[in-house]
């Protein structure tokens, strides 16, 4: 179920107040704010980000922030006919909830046409294993 980040009634599970919050941090990173969100609650849990700007690989075309709880993060650019989002970028790493500093890092190089950063294909950072999993990997950036 994709909505807004308001939860589902029925989906009161802790893991998606984490979830808003780590999004919320890593909105202000970018400099934008979570109006720009929408969430997908259904597994696997996944969340995408509008980003202002364009790519310079991909003039004209809007871009966005995708995450999901098994791959992390990766910038997507925007289709002209409404099909798939064409995915540019996985930043990879050892966690999906990487700092919002170093996400930010990651869109800023590929606005700049940094072909090096990231990873071309989705990395496997976890294995989802629940929502009570989830909530403990993103309370840990949270707090950390």
């Amino acid at each position: 179920m994709t909505a807004s980040l308001h939860t589902p009634v029925g989906r009161s599970h802790p893991a998606f107040v984490a979830l808003t919050t780590y999004l919320a941090d890593v909105t202000d990173a970018l400099g934008i704010g979570l109006e720009s969100c929408t969430v997908d609650h259904d597994a696997p849990v996944s969340a995408y980000v509008a980003l202002d700007g364009h790519l310079p690989a991909h003039p004209g075309r809007d871009i966005a922030l995708l995450w999901d709880e098994r791959h992390g993060w990766a910038v997507a650019a925007e289709t002209h006919s409404g099909e798939d989002l064409i995915v540019v970028r996985h930043l990879g790493g050892a966690t999906v909830a990487p700092s919002p500093a170093r996400v930010a890092r990651f869109v800023e190089a590929l606005r700049e046409g940094d072909h090096h950063i990231g990873l071309l294909d989705p990395p496997a950072i976890r294995i989802p294993a629940g929502l009570a999993e989830l909530d403990a990997v993103l309370r840990n950036q949270i707090s950390g």
